[in-house]
């Protein structure tokens, strides 16, 4: 490979990983229930209900956004897919640590929602890749998802853009990435 194709190949890597990469220490921790606030922004439809849906400010020209977000399901589910117009496409992705090495990979069979169980895709773990931003994501933004499930309803999630460090929660056990 020529340098160009080296260089453009790393910085296109350092670029999807930045949108996985854990907050910063001493960020904010996610609003409680008792938050006007939080609860305004929890979503419930027919079984399955939606917490805490924010996606990472982008810098310029990036070409991906880490998406992550909290969802409970009264009943075993898949999340399948989610669809927005500020992206071209969005993908599930999970990462993993192998041999001190991180891995990043699609789940092109959605994730397993199992009853009764809260399953948060977060920064430094499962979570949706925003790939091909239409435009720069921007803090104090909210950006409009569809989610796609095995049996639940599709339902529209209104994700808030925080800033790409310091307000983001902090992803529990993940602060060595």
């Amino acid at each position: 490979m020529s340098r160009p194709t080296l260089f453009a190949a790393g910085c296109l890597a350092a670029i999807a990983l930045a949108g996985c990469q854990p907050a910063s220490e001493g960020a904010a921790t996610p609003a409680s229930s008792a938050d006007p606030a939080a609860a305004a922004s929890a979503h419930t439809t027919q079984g399955v209900h939606v917490s805490d849906a924010w996606i990472r400010e982008t810098p310029p020209n990036a070409a991906v956004a880490g998406g992550y977000l909290t969802l409970r399901s009264d009943a075993d589910d898949r999340l399948l897919a989610v669809e927005t117009p500020a992206s071209a496409s969005v993908e599930i992705h999970e990462m993993s640590h192998a041999g001190g090495v991180m891995r990043m990979r699609e789940l092109s069979d959605g994730v397993e929602l199992p009853a009764g169980t809260d399953v948060t895709l977060r920064p430094g773990g499962n979570h949706l890749m925003f790939i091909g931003p239409v435009e720069p994501v921007r803090a104090g933004q909210t950006i409009e998802a569809t989610l796609r499930f095995a049996n639940a309803p599709t339902q529209t999630v209104q994700f808030e853009v925080r800033p790409l460090a310091g307000d983001a929660p902090a992803a529990e056990g993940h602060s060595g990435h």
